[in-house]
């Protein structure tokens, strides 16, 4: 539609400096806007305001002579007219929306989708939790998001692979391993300080349970320092592996599934971690200073230069996310997108030098930084310690409220702003819930289907005749809605903000719902009814295209 139209203008334009109506033959990007108020147009366009500079004319004087060098409007626009300094609104017949209804239907799941990424290799690495806990309320967001991100780019035709990166090595798998070893010595009767630096949770405790079960009390035999780290070391193994299980799990339950699992560890055990530092070194990108080893991340943008090696030999979390993002581009990703946590803020100068450094432009990094979720309920916020290992896990939150009442709130909001998450919100089955008030149109709209079916209309397929008389403003309003989809989706894709999917398809729900609330579609005359039925069937297929890539279901009965 908008593109119609912009040929219509640029041909005018054309046509105008051809005949001396404009002095310059240099014309700007033509922007259609949908004007707030029904009253000034379906589109609107200030064209003539930005060329007025460059003709060195006023801008209704050029606004005028588009107009006049339209000679047809073509089938679609009923009519132009120009407002204030020299806007151009333009009207449209309300036939011109009747092809989008035929755009959806025979489309069908794939109304929406583009080939705007062309095949370009795309990772988006997100959640990445370490394996020392279960996941909470904020590795949901980040993992709605991530998901999202990874369905959307993928229907606009980008080759998406989706990875979670496991720290299984370093300090904090040590802590771990140190944290279940105390509570198991603690268990078999020893009288323990336990560390404010530890882990405080209760799987904690039933990690160490499990392995007291499973091995007695043969670790307390051991007095020797090299025993204790043993145990430590077999404690840490053990906790890892069943947290990350559960991590699995919850995330499978989530709908949340990756294309790879990387371990962190991997890149140790291979020597892509020492590889690539030598690398560096011999291109003096890392240097020595003070008995430790520094990246000169201060060469490509970060406000200092970062260590790769402490000075007792132990790698920091940066040396092996160097090699990690290596070995990604080694892969063949054209982009890495990874998705964090907003406290990681003043780890991306430095990751973005490290892809540099490597001989990558900076373009082909991106993060997405996803800010906290504030839990509430019934609008009290709801106490939460993660250093007592008192937190609301994402687990609770899904038995509690539902995988799809989960994952579409924590995508309500752009990522970068902090959000608040009321469990008995989304509980509820009302309007105030925003999952619900979507997902019952889907189900209201099956409802009307299978009445139609009792009624012996079931052969839903496109009628001019009945298409033609889908004149109430209403009717119109929700095929302009279902026309702007296509962009919804491509504005998504290219910005990454899965949100925009989430807020059309609240906005749908509500024309729907005033329509619904207004006209009847199963009337006493045939050929009304099988154009609304044709009409809401579209919507339907919408509702059910976004949610889809927002991972939410479209339930054919509530």
């Amino acid at each position: 539609m908008k593109q119609e139209i912009k040929e219509l203008i640029y041909k005018a334009l054309k046509q105008a400096y051809q005949k001396g109506d404009l002095p310059s033959s240099e014309f700007p990007e033509v922007e259609l806007e949908e004007p707030k108020a029904r009253m000034h147009g379906d589109f609107s366009t200030n064209i003539a305001m930005i060329m007025a500079s460059s003709q060195k004319m006023a801008p209704k004087k050029i606004a005028e002579s588009i107009i006049n060098h339209m000679d047809d409007f073509g089938s679609i626009i009923l009519k132009v007219e120009i407002a204030g300094p020299g806007f151009i609104n333009f009207y449209l017949r309300q036939s011109a929306w009747y092809p989008v209804l035929r755009r959806v239907y025979e489309q069908g799941e794939r109304y929406g989708s583009s080939n705007i990424g062309k095949g370009e290799k795309i990772q988006v690495e997100f959640v990445s939790s370490n394996p020392t806990g279960p996941l909470h309320v904020g590795h949901g967001r980040g993992a709605a998001v991530g998901d999202s991100v990874g369905n959307i780019l993928s229907f606009c035709g980008y080759d998406v692979q989706k990875e979670y990166y496991i720290n299984d090595s370093g300090r904090q798998i040590n802590t771990l391993g140190r944290s279940v070893f105390l509570r198991y010595r603690e268990l078999l009767g020893e009288k323990i300080e336990f560390p404010a630096t530890c882990y405080q949770g209760d799987y904690i405790r039933d990690i160490a349970t499990k392995i007291k079960d499973a091995d007695g009390n043969q670790f307390l035999d051991r007095n020797e320092e090299k025993d204790e780290e043993k145990a430590v070391s077999y404690c840490a193994k053990l906790a890892a592996e069943e947290i990350l299980e559960g991590i699995r799990q919850d995330l499978d339950s989530f709908g949340v599934k990756f294309n790879k699992w990387f371990s962190e560890q991997s890149l140790y055990d291979s020597g892509m971690v020492d590889s690539v530092i030598n690398n560096f070194e011999k291109k003096k990108i890392i240097y020595k200073k003070d008995g430790a080893l520094w990246f000169k991340t201060s060469d490509f943008g970060d406000e200092k230069d970062r260590v790769v090696v402490k000075k007792n030999g132990e790698k920091t979390y940066f040396a092996s996310d160097i090699a990690y993002h290596q070995e990604k581009y080694e892969r063949g990703f054209d982009l890495v997108i990874d998705v964090w946590g907003a406290d990681h803020h003043g780890y991306i100068p430095r990751m973005s030098a490290s892809v540099q450094a490597s001989g990558r432009d900076k373009s082909q990094f991106h993060v997405i930084l996803v800010q906290l979720v504030n839990l509430l309920r019934g609008g009290e916020p709801v106490a939460m310690s993660t250093r007592a290992g008192e937190f609301v896990t994402l687990k609770d939150v899904m038995s509690e409220v539902g995988r799809d009442a989960a994952r579409f709130i924590f995508l309500t909001r752009h990522y970068d702003s902090p959000l608040d998450f009321d469990l008995e919100l989304a509980k509820k089955k009302t309007s105030d819930n925003p999952v619900y008030y979507v997902q019952y149109v889907h189900a209201r709209i099956s409802s009307i289907i299978r009445k139609s079916a009792e009624r012996e209309i079931s052969d839903i397929v496109t009628d001019d005749e009945a298409v033609a008389m889908l004149i109430q403003p209403e009717e119109v309003e929700l095929m302009k809605a279902l026309a702007r989809y296509p962009e919804t989706i491509e504005n998504s894709a290219k910005l990454m903000e899965p949100h925009r999917i989430t807020f059309f398809l609240m906005n749908l729900a509500s024309l729907f719902h005033a329509y619904y609330n207004k006209h009847r579609v199963l009337t006493d005359d045939p050929i009304l009814s099988h154009g609304r039925l044709y009409l809401i069937t579209t919507v339907q297929k919408v509702i059910r295209n976004g949610l889809t890539l927002l991972g939410v279901s479209a339930p054919d009965k509530m």
